[in-house]
């Protein structure tokens, strides 16, 4: 198989290389990675080697269409500038034919190591379909990866009885002192989610050690892409749910990222939940994992896009971005995103109103665009409704409306180029906060040519969301239904 491999990997390397080259940067975002070529969903082995951030990803480079899954391969030295590099792994070993999914990835020594789920997918001379998904590893040397001749080093007679091997992949491995852990999610034998925990002293030799935490068909019916960490003296297991109902606004139907938190005890290796919520209460945010930097930030970034959502975006040759990386921190029980702080050495241009009154709708000279960080502060609220269209023009626009009343934030892409009748719009509950004894609302807005992430108080939530209007509307305009005040800060991007 090992000639089959370099035959494939290198042919697809090739078509890769060919693909990227007559796509146009123009088409592509400016400061949030994009797919090469082809297809791009979770991000995979997001970490750091030799002092450079890697990040994999799901990856199907012969059309714009979910396929057979590959794992790109990119770096950068600050989260926003990435350089592509050749496709890290291929579908081509009995035990991964089916498609080298989503996991991740750790330097030992002068070595980075991959950890993935292979899926082994074929038919039996007796007409039988044998399915199932393993963990394997591949090693190399920020390049050029070979995969492990012991795999697979997880399989089926790995698991706690009940457990369904059918659904069991994307494996998050970490080393503490000379030992690894390995969580990865799977179903139980009642079909709902569960996160199971294993131990190693080599990477090769795994142990079951528990289940760290488990749906109990509450939330959702399999547990995709966990992550296990700390923020200070908090625990945090990060999870995707697929087939979830909804709970009011904290989660929507489908499928959702969480953060559970809580305390762990890394001798009995219990893990016991406070609180869950949402990890992005927009439209288009899935699999996020995270790294760990050498000054001691946790980083996260997950894929830009929901599975439900069918865009007509014919005119470009690539499908699929990731979010821009985040800095978390947990303050008051609740944890707070914001953008990479190496965001601000691309700020250029910038435009501020301090106290601006509003009581109808408004532009304000120079606040446009579609590259840029948009920072509006609510100082005044009398009103029932304050909006910013954003991505404007006479045909389309994107909508980000608060009622007060309510307390309620909706991010609305009705009007944004949708020829199907697809999810436009999504809420989240959100109250002001105090600032020197006064009610405000902070709203940050991360444009990046077609998508918007929007920061609310300095974090406190995320909603994000894909549009593809053309980028000639690009105008931005506050309303209201009765008097607001408004701080406006706005930056330009500039890679």
């Amino acid at each position: 198989m090992e000639n089959s491999k370099n035959n494939l990997l290198e042919k697809v390397r090739k078509i890769e290389q060919n693909g990227f080259s007559q796509i146009s940067a123009e088409s592509r975002p400016v400061y949030h990675l994009s797919s090469p070529m082809g297809w791009m969903n979770d991000p995979n082995g997001f970490s750091v080697y030799k002092k450079d951030y890697h990040l994999f990803f799901q990856y199907h480079p012969f059309s714009n269409e979910w396929g057979p899954m590959h794992w790109g391969h990119c770096k950068s030295t600050d989260f926003i500038k990435w350089d592509y590099l050749p496709i890290a792994m291929a579908p081509d070993q009995s035990y991964d034919e089916g498609g080298c999914y989503s996991g991740s990835a750790l330097q030992e020594g002068e070595e980075h190591i991959l950890f993935y789920t292979g899926v082994i997918d074929h038919y039996l001379d007796d007409g039988s379909h044998h399915y199932s998904q393993v963990q394997c590893i591949a090693k190399g040397d920020g390049i050029n990866y070979k995969k492990y001749q012991g795999n697979h080093v997880i399989t089926g007679l790995d698991l706690p009885p009940g457990s369904n091997i059918k659904e069991f992949r994307d494996p998050k491995v970490w080393k503490e002192g000379t030992t690894y852990y390995l969580i990865a999610g799977n179903q139980d034998e009642d079909g709902y989610g569960q996160v199971l925990l294993f131990q190693s002293d080599n990477l090769k030799k795994w142990n079951f050690l528990n289940v760290l935490d488990k749906s109990n068909g509450e939330y959702g019916k399999m547990w995709e892409c966990p992550d296990f960490f700390s923020l200070e003296d908090t625990q945090i297991l990060l999870v995707s749910p697929q087939n979830m109902r909804a709970k009011g606004y904290e989660f929507h139907n489908g499928n959702n990222s969480m953060f559970i938190y809580g305390d762990y005890n890394n001798t009995t290796y219990q893990f016991k939940r406070k609180k869950i919520f949402s990890a992005d209460y927009g439209l288009d945010f899935y699999a996020p994992q995270t790294l760990l930097t050498s000054d001691g930030r946790r980083i996260m970034i997950g894929w830009m896009q929901s599975w439900d959502a069918k865009f007509m975006k014919d005119f470009l040759n690539w499908s699929g971005m990731m979010t821009i990386p985040r800095e978390l921190q947990i303050k008051n029980e609740k944890i707070y995103q914001s953008p990479v702080r190496e965001l601000e050495n691309y700020h250029k241009n910038l435009i501020k109103y301090e106290q601006c009154k509003i009581t109808e709708a408004v532009t304000l000279k120079g606040i446009k665009g579609r590259v840029i960080d948009l920072q509006v502060k609510l100082t005044e609220f009398n009103f029932h409704h304050f909006t910013i269209h954003f991505a404007h023009n006479k045909e389309y626009e994107m909508l980000l409306q608060y009622n007060h009343k309510r307390k309620c934030l909706t991010i609305d892409r009705t009007h944004s180029k949708l020829l199907r009748d697809i999810v436009c719009r999504r809420k989240m509950d959100i109250e002001p906060i105090l600032e020197e004894q006064k009610e405000i609302l902070k709203l940050r807005l991360l444009l990046d040519k077609h998508s918007v992430e929007v920061f609310i108080n300095d974090g406190e939530k995320v909603m994000t969301s894909i549009f593809y209007i053309p980028m000639e509307a690009n105008e931005i305009i506050f309303d209201t239904d009765g008097t607001a005040c408004i701080n406006v800060i706005k930056y330009d991007i500039c890679i």
